[in-house]
């Protein structure tokens, strides 16, 4: 005689839940799957042979129904409240900075973002270190680097002086006070 449905449910409730989960990770998904998996389970538990390995059985179809999740989640569209901004590849008429913007897409999130929070917002490096999480030499050190990176990748010239707009990548006038020893462009 076969074992009652919720006996089984009982029993692998916890093995289904991980298969779900390393499948989906931590997310509401996992938890649909999971009865997604039981439901179907259930349909097909009067056809199941008596010898099956019922925990194989609902693993398999816990597996599956997670990569349906998956499947699912790729053919339909995320909605947002706004659309991002989509920057043009050919730029502003008449200006030639698209090569600074490129090379600095093209760094390192760190990197990137050091140049960004102290050469272009102006911020100094204790509160850059702040920001990003780590230490003022770690920041200083990004940002060295970042600048050492771009002027590789940028060819002289390239850029006319004035082309990049308020707030841009210029080189800075070191203060006493300052906190950017040596950083200017």
């Amino acid at each position: 005689m076969k074992t009652p449905f919720d006996v089984i449910v009982a029993q692998h409730a916890a093995t289904v839940w991980r298969v779900c989960r390393a499948v989906l990770g931590v997310h509401t998904d996992a938890d649909d799957a999971w009865s997604e998996t039981f439901l179907s389970a259930l349909q097909a538990w009067p056809n199941l042979p008596e010898d099956a390995n019922v925990e194989a059985w609902l693993v398999t179809i816990a597996r599956r129904k997670a990569i349906d999740v998956i499947r699912f989640r790729k053919r339909h569209a995320i909605t947002v409240d706004e659309l991002p901004e989509r920057h043009s590849p050919h730029g502003i008429p008449g200006r030639v900075d698209l090569d600074l913007w490129a090379a600095i897409a093209a760094l390192p999130e760190k990197q990137r973002n050091v140049v960004a929070y102290h050469h272009l917002a102006g911020i100094p490096y204790t509160q850059v270190a702040e920001i990003i999480g780590g230490t003022v030499e770690a920041a200083r050190r990004a940002g060295s680097d970042a600048i050492r990176s771009l002027r590789g990748t940028i060819q002289p010239g390239a850029i006319q002086p004035g082309a990049i707009q308020p707030g841009a990548i210029q080189p800075r006038v070191i203060q006493p006070e300052d906190d950017s020893k040596g950083s200017a462009l």
